[in-house]
């Protein structure tokens, strides 16, 4: 009876809001333009807007004269204003709440800005329209009725200045009404403990006899928890543990590298999987067609989409933007955005590829800093995901975390990409795990087999097994296990790689 009172009130909600999601395709420039003209109305009102000139009104290419494109290093001092109180800095009113980000690429936190108006249409909103999106595909889930496990961040109160900081998720379950809560695992106390390790443990100890039907989180850290959870249960697999488990709501990482762990983890053949793009900047993305790895871009969060394509990217001095309509499939673009988080054009980092424009979906590909391009082979994430993903599965290993850098060429010797993987288990012949690695991405980029051709610019790449529990140890060292933190996957700069090679015994 529950049951179909629950679905019924589910459909409805959705209906509603799919005749909303037809705008995407029928008219989707209509529906950034909505965005542009609410944001910029309420920028006006800023300190920001008053120094940029910022009116009610004005049109895109006025707003894209005036408007400088910004980092976090460009908004960092109005932000330091927003937290000790001042108002209409960035955004209008009081800001009280701090996303804290994983600072993956910077050794300084950065602290976005997360105003009433962002948690409400743009982030509970993402939550709620994955429910929904979840729901459609899938109308005789029963999910719902049993508890969802999300395994988020902390938070902290900084009482002298009255604000909240801490990671996205945590200001997140901090925010939730109470029915969500209920309907949710584990508690609030623990979810939101500050040590990664104390929480783990006690997840473990609480999570283990409620029916959990649902998985919320960032793959990395909840294969952490399920070999933990498998190891205190004495199981095989989270089937075994709980029978009624159907889907995992995933983000933050590509799931390429992990799917296969999961799997052979979870131990469900009908087990589901949907990817959210979503960052303490905003709920961009998400999986829309459950057999289609391209993600939706989701128009009507408060968020004002632009583009600079990867090829003209200079950071802040890149002279070439692109609204949404000019945007081509194929192409990867450097993603910036203007927000109700009162981020003015604002860089975010990530890099992403169209793969439709009617309606919008995409790809994310990687990071503008996270790339290798020593002598012009372009290698993205998504390249060393893919390629690790294949070789591992041919080889019957599975990665845990892996990060790449490389070697410039010197005189007389090419230059080569030097590999750091932890698997579950080394693959049992590491020289042609490493060959066939080096094959995987020759296949998969054609600009690194151009410069791999006889060795010219670039030799074989070089791979070390990294010992069981080096990434974790790492992240600890550098105070950023759990939550939000990630390893970083590619970088021309050698110091992630290096200090992980001498923890790893190497020098």
């Amino acid at each position: 009876m529950f049951e179909n009172i629950l679905n019924s009130f589910i459909s409805t909600l959705f209906y509603s809001r799919q005749r909303q999601w037809k705008r995407y395709t029928g008219e989707p420039e209509a529906v950034q333009a909505d965005e542009f003209r609410f944001l910029v109305m309420r920028g006006a009102l800023t300190r920001y807007g008053r120094q940029y000139g910022l009116y009610a009104g004005i049109n895109y290419d006025e707003f894209a004269r005036r408007l400088p494109l910004t980092t976090y290093a460009e908004l960092h001092p109005y932000i330091q204003r927003m937290q000790v109180g001042e108002k209409d800095v960035l955004w209008p009113g009081q800001v009280r709440y701090y996303a804290q980000s994983s600072g993956t690429t910077s050794t300084r936190s950065k602290y976005i800005p997360v105003p009433d108006e962002m948690l409400d249409d743009n982030h509970f909103r993402g939550g709620k329209d994955m429910i929904l999106t979840y729901l459609s595909h899938y109308p005789d889930s029963k999910f719902l009725l049993g508890k969802a496990l999300k395994l988020g961040g902390t938070t902290r109160r900084d009482r002298q200045k009255n604000i909240i900081i801490g990671d996205l998720s945590g200001i997140m379950i901090d925010r939730l009404p109470f029915w969500a809560q209920f309907r949710s695992v584990p508690s609030e106390e623990i979810s939101l403990l500050p040590d990664w390790t104390e929480k783990i443990d006690r997840i473990k100890r609480e999570v283990t006899h409620e029916d959990v039907r649902a998985l919320v989180g960032i793959p990395t850290w909840f294969l952490k928890l399920i070999t933990g959870i498998l190891e205190s249960t004495g199981q095989k697999n989270l089937a075994e543990i709980w029978p009624n488990l159907e889907v995992f709501f995933h983000g933050g990482i590509s799931f390429t590298p992990y799917r296969a762990q999961f799997d052979r983890l979870i131990g469900k053949p009908d087990m589901r999987y949907m990817e959210i793009y979503n960052a303490s900047e905003g709920f961009f993305a998400m999986q829309n067609e459950p057999e289609s790895r391209d993600l939706l871009l989701m128009l009507d969060y408060r968020i004002f989409y632009e583009f600079i394509p990867m090829k003209d990217f200079r950071g802040v001095h890149s002279t070439r933007v692109l609204p949404l309509e000019q945007v081509q499939t194929g192409e990867d673009y450097a993603l910036v955005i203007s927000s109700a988080s009162g981020l003015w054009r604002y860089i975010v980092g990530d890099t992403v590829r169209f793969t439709s424009v009617r309606p919008y979906k995409l790809l994310i590909t990687g990071r503008t800093k996270h790339f290798l391009n020593i002598v012009g082979e372009e290698v993205m994430v998504h390249n060393t995901d893919r390629a690790l993903e294949q070789v591992a599965a041919r080889h019957g290993v599975h990665s845990v975390d892996y990060t790449v850098s490389a070697v410039p060429p010197q005189p007389g010797a090419p230059g080569y990409h030097e590999w750091l993987v932890e698997f579950d288990r080394p693959p049992e012949d590491v020289a042609a795990f490493a060959r066939d690695l080096d094959d995987a991405l020759r296949a998969l980029n054609s600009d690194y087999d151009i410069k791999r051709t006889k060795n010219i610019s670039l030799a074989p790449l070089r791979l070390h097994i990294a010992r069981p529990g080096l990434f974790d140890r790492w992240m600890a060292a550098r105070n950023k296990l759990g939550g939000q933190h990630k390893v970083p996957r590619l970088s021309a700069d050698r110091k992630y790689l290096e200090e992980l090679l001498r923890m790893n015994g190497e020098t």
